[in-house]
């Protein structure tokens, strides 16, 4: 009888220990990956990163990634580009499965300015609004 109550014992221990990611933490950490894919230049993987819940035309998307190409130029040329990103929090309503990721973008001039990127969950994704 001890020895299945230290096996059951155990098992709830190490199931504790197994426990999921808390929503805020997935969805702080995948706007901090949407954001150095745009500091590295994958704008196409960061506009992908936007929720849209209808295919757009081929034209727009063009769009969408000049229009990033263009925001990473811009702060280039403002702030010696963008260095780092750090997750500064998150706020995220599971029953509405949506949130607001916090994110200290650091400059190359030594500036830095903080941002709240929208988010949205679909199908387990979490995407920008």
């Amino acid at each position: 009888m001890k020895k299945i109550l230290t096996t059951v014992l155990l098992a709830a221990l190490l199931h504790a220990c197994k426990e999921a990611p808390k929503a805020e933490d997935v969805a702080a950490q995948t706007a901090k990956t949407y954001y150095e894919m745009l500091m590295r230049g994958d704008y196409d993987l960061f506009v992908d990163g936007t929720y849209r819940p209808d295919s757009i035309p081929a034209s727009y998307r063009e769009q969408l990634v000049a229009n990033a190409k263009m925001y990473v130029g811009q702060q280039q040329e403002e702030h010696r580009g963008i260095r780092q990103v750090k997750v500064a929090g998150a706020q995220v309503d599971t029953a509405r499965h949506r949130g607001d990721v916090f994110l200290v973008l650091s400059y190359g001039d030594s500036t830095s300015e903080q941002i709240v990127v929208p988010m949205v969950c679909q199908d387990g994704v979490w995407y920008m609004k």
